[in-house]
């Protein structure tokens, strides 16, 4: 056993840490007896019941999301004091302004021997993103890579872009880490039970539809498909798991085009395994992804995906192969790709295992090794 470790996971959010970081903490409480504490703005109200029970100390910092809030000063004032008061052997960073604020909190620690490590969940600037984009977040990380001592990303286009223009040693893994055991296939027995627990029939065919509910998840895309869907699959639902600012939006677009009966709002949900299990097709409308953690579950599933073309779609999805890829705000195309799901059950069965053997690259064992690596290097 080593000695005691201290580490510092950083995030705008709390809910980020939740979600994304557990197989993180397990990787390192295998290493050693460690000391995990998390500082972050707590939004876990927001979060149906999410809870940030894997750490021994967690700090509220009150991080905006936008770079140019005013309140990211306080947020900075409070983050130093919390470094400079603990002596960390390692901070690790996520999300933009967590990750800019972070780096340069700790730039005094670093030269005291902290190790300072920064994932980036998928660039704000990437192949075809808003100028803005590039103006303002392109910047902020070439800016805090020089205290950085290893980028981690988790697509071939971000480490391909980091490698090219940081300054800082840059590392790619699969993604933060999905359970295989909670996300995996059911027999027909057990898909009809948990139909049953769910409230659904076992003749209704569920589209699932996984994300907040905001601009760039393109929520109205799906919705406005179901107006083809239904035309030829009158039995058809969209599910959409989620909560976030476009609810009120989406709810109205829902009523105006009359599908009131097919589309359902199931909130943030803490059970997404089990609608993953009773769906029979993923659909993801993201104009933006860094590598979804959505895609992967349903694939773990087995279930085939229509997804519209971004870098992390494209990472994940075989265009006919384990799915359809198409152009975002093509609702014919998804219409068709959907409608084609359905009507040959044997193509979803096949894209399905194929999705599920690729998906396998991508769970928690695999990524924790090549934390694991990161940290502590090959030989550990």
């Amino acid at each position: 056993m080593s000695f005691l470790k201290k580490i510092l996971i950083t995030a705008t959010v709390q809910s980020h840490i939740c979600q994304f970081h557990k197989p993180l903490v397990e990787m390192l409480r295998e290493q050693g007896e460690v000391e995990i504490h998390v500082a972050a703005r707590n939004n876990l109200e927001e979060k149906n019941g999410l809870k940030l029970d894997f750490a021994d100390r967690v700090f509220d910092v009150p991080f905006q999301r936008s770079p140019f809030s005013a309140k990211n000063l306080k947020a900075y004032r409070k983050l130093k004091k919390i470094i400079d008061e603990n002596h960390y052997d390692y901070i690790h960073s996520n999300t933009p302004v967590g990750g800019m604020l972070t780096r340069i909190a700790a730039r005094k620690c670093r030269s005291q021997g902290t190790r300072v490590l920064y994932t980036a969940h998928g660039f704000h600037f990437y192949k075809g993103a808003p100028r803005k984009n590039w103006i303002i977040y392109y910047p902020i990380e070439r800016f805090a890579a020089r205290w950085t001592d290893a980028l981690i990303t988790i697509n071939a286009e971000d480490y391909a872009l980091a490698r090219e223009k940081f300054n800082c040693p840059v590392f790619g893994i699969h993604g933060v880490g999905v359970s295989a055991e909670r996300y995996c296939p059911v027999t027909p027995e057990q898909q009809g039970l948990l139909r049953e627990k769910l409230g659904f029939s076992p003749g209704e065919r569920l589209i699932l539809c996984v994300g907040e509910l905001l601009p760039n998840k393109n929520q109205q895309m799906a919705v406005s498909a179901m107006e083809q869907v239904i035309q030829q699959f009158p039995n058809a639902r969209l599910l959409l798991a989620g909560n976030g600012p476009q609810k009120e939006t989406l709810e109205a677009l829902v009523r105006s085009r009359g599908l009131e009966k097919h589309v359902v709002f199931l909130g943030y949900c803490t059970n997404l395994e089990e609608y993953q299990q009773i769906a029979e097709i993923a659909l993801s409308c993201s104009r933006r992804e860094g590598l979804p953690l959505n895609i992967i579950e349903a694939m773990l599933s087995r279930n085939p995906v229509v997804a519209t073309h971004n870098r992390g779609h494209d990472e994940l999805v075989r265009d006919g192969e384990t799915g359809y890829l198409l152009q975002a705000d093509d609702v014919d195309a998804m219409a068709q790709r959907l409608c084609a799901l359905f009507a040959q059950p044997d193509l979803a069965d096949q894209m399905g295992r194929q999705g599920l053997a690729l998906a396998m690259c991508y769970t928690v064992p695999v990524v924790q090794e090549e934390l694991r690596k990161i940290y502590f290097g090959a030989d550990r």
